[in-house]
């Protein structure tokens, strides 16, 4: 745009010499065409970084803005404080399995009693756990914090064939969250080896029962195995929402004096093609 300002003034120099009346119509077409041949950007790539917001950054405690926020707080604190149970040991999200995903899979699995479903398996999206889990007591603002979208338990039926096919897309993705009985041997490549089912291979012509999130029994984050279930169940209210089945999960926990606990137990083990053990 510079350049069309110089272009600008240095016409306007001319005419104040010149008839007006001649130089006007050059004029405005000269600037169209100038601007017409301006640079047009265009965004090549894109980054991005964390940056962890700590007393680092800011030391000082401004007693006005503490003020200011402390009806706020109270009314935050009041909703996200309520203990919901005691989780054993700290849990973090990473593949191709981990104790919370472990656990997040076993609590759809455990949920679907409410429904009168008996799913074979259950599978939560690794990328749909937002949070780690920390050892010590476990409030609603921390499973908030684990599982904040609007997704809703969802139940579904494949045939063998699919789940094979969803087994090798979770091969893939190099593993997601499966429940108890699930055992995928993959390679670090993301090719599935085997497969079995609470000790059994699966049968390609055999009907299966999982439970999901409806975000996933549509085919997102790439397990496109469930679009072709069938007797799909996806309850749409609030109280389906998993962080609530969550909730009621450590709550019954809590009310039976047991903390809330998982492991990684060889759910999905990536293995050397030349040694399968």
């Amino acid at each position: 745009m510079p350049f069309i300002v110089i272009v600008f003034v240095f016409l306007q120099k001319i005419l104040m010499l010149m008839d007006r009346r001649i130089f006007l119509l050059p004029l405005i077409l000269l600037l169209f065409a100038v601007a017409g041949c301006t640079t047009h950007y265009s965004i090549q790539s894109v980054s991005r970084s964390r940056v962890l917001i700590d007393s680092r950054y800011d030391g000082m405690i401004s007693r006005e803005a503490v003020a200011y926020l402390a009806p706020y707080k109270e009314k935050v604190d009041s909703v996200m404080s309520p203990l919901m149970g005691v989780s054993a040991r700290d849990m973090d999200k990473r593949r191709p399995e981990s104790e919370i995903s472990n656990l997040l899979s076993d609590i759809l699995v455990w949920g679907a009693q409410g429904y009168g479903e008996q799913p074979d398996f259950g599978v939560y999206n690794i990328g749909g756990i937002r949070a780690a889990l920390r050892r010590g007591d476990v409030t609603y603002g921390d499973i908030n914090d684990i599982a904040p979208f609007e997704n809703k338990i969802a139940f579904v039926t494949l045939t063998g064939e699919k789940v094979l096919e969803l087994f090798a897309q979770i091969a893939r993705r190099g593993g997601e969250g499966v429940s108890h009985g699930v055992e995928l041997k993959i390679t670090s490549s993301g090719e599935l080896i085997s497969a079995r089912l609470n000790g059994n291979e699966i049968n390609p012509q055999a009907d299966y029962r999982a439970v999901t999130l409806d975000y996933i029994v549509q085919g997102n984050d790439g397990m496109t195995a469930f679009r072709d279930g069938t007797n799909l169940v996806s309850p749409q209210r609030d109280e389906d929402n998993s962080r609530f089945i969550i909730m009621n999960y450590f709550q019954a926990m809590h009310a039976q004096g047991k903390e809330v606990d998982a492991q990684v137990e060889g759910r999905i083990v990536v293995c050397d093609l030349n040694n399968n053990e």
